[in-house]
């Protein structure tokens, strides 16, 4: 069993998760076990920043849509309803083109049931990812701008089809490749986010130390949407992220962390000495904790 207790607002919260063999994990709030796992999302809100966060922008569109719902979904239920009837309905209609294929008919009027159903929950989704990110935007560059000190120029863009379209139509106008292929090609789950350094996309020219500031200062940015949207200052976790980062940067990142819009942070580096020189510039109380082979230490 996992176990823990958190202070969120005026009150304090235990959760845990249990594990039984042959059975599923059982998550509890209070003692009490969760009707719908759904409801713990968002109550104990976090951002993680660690090394496998590089296939945010290295890694397929797939990766980008996940960020995006990781983040939405931690403030608005409703939406991660909307994305799992979405999904659904997705498999479903792709089951469905491909029984076309195989039995070599098709029936209009069935598809059309399920893009009823796409197009009601994808618009909503659509919204909600266009205003995400719009909001997103001003705060991930004035992270970059002050971790970089203004020495390179970021953007990121939100590309879905629906910005020039409407939903019905390209599906409708799709059908005909969509049988072909035997899977819908149209809808948000074609969405993407493209990160610009420049002019061009950070992926093709970006060096490891550009990408490492990038994601950082769009989990920072994540930081405040967060909190600004659900009232809690998220618990921040940073897993060895001062690796290929020049010295000037990770003073910049010490510094921003250090502020007191942020609340408890965890940070991990496997480097003691670099570890202890990036706690000296941080003005606050710290506990070390050293981990070898699976036993814990609390340093002095």
């Amino acid at each position: 069993m996992l176990n823990g207790n958190y202070q969120r607002l005026e009150s304090t919260e235990n959760i845990s998760v249990g594990f039984k063999k042959g059975a599923s994990k059982q998550f509890k709030r209070n003692t009490k076990v969760y009707k719908k796992l759904l409801e713990h999302i968002g109550l104990l809100p976090l951002v993680m920043i660690t090394p496998s966060d590089v296939n945010i922008i290295l890694g397929g569109s797939d990766e980008r849509r996940k960020f995006m719902d990781g983040v939405i979904s931690q403030y608005n239920q409703h939406y991660l309803d909307d994305l799992q009837k979405y999904n659904r309905a997705l498999q479903q209609r792709n089951n469905l083109l491909r029984q076309f294929a195989l039995n070599r008919n098709f029936q209009g009027d069935l598809l059309e049931l399920w893009d009823i159903q796409l197009i009601e929950y994808g618009k909503r989704i659509h919204d909600e990812r266009r205003e995400f990110v719009e909001k997103l935007i001003p705060v991930f560059q004035r992270y970059y701008s002050f971790i970089s000190q203004d020495n390179e120029k970021v953007s990121l863009v939100h590309e879905s089809g629906l910005y020039n379209s409407d939903f019905g139509v390209l599906l409708n106008e799709s059908v005909a490749k969509d049988r072909a292929v035997q899977y819908t090609t149209q809808g948000i789950h074609k969405d993407d986010l493209v990160f610009y350094l420049g002019d061009y996309p950070i992926r093709k020219l970006g060096a490891q130390g550009q990408m490492k500031t990038y994601l950082v200062s769009l989990k920072l940015a994540q930081f405040d949407f967060v909190k600004e949207i659900s009232g809690l200052k998220p618990i921040l976790l940073l897993d060895d992220i001062f690796d290929k980062l020049d010295q000037f940067r990770v003073e910049q990142i010490v510094k921003v962390v250090a502020g007191e819009q942020f609340g408890q942070i965890f940070l991990t580096d496997t480097n003691r000495e670099h570890l202890d020189s990036i706690i000296k510039k941080m003005d606050a109380d710290f506990r070390i904790f050293n981990v070898d082979s699976g036993k814990v230490e609390i340093l002095s």
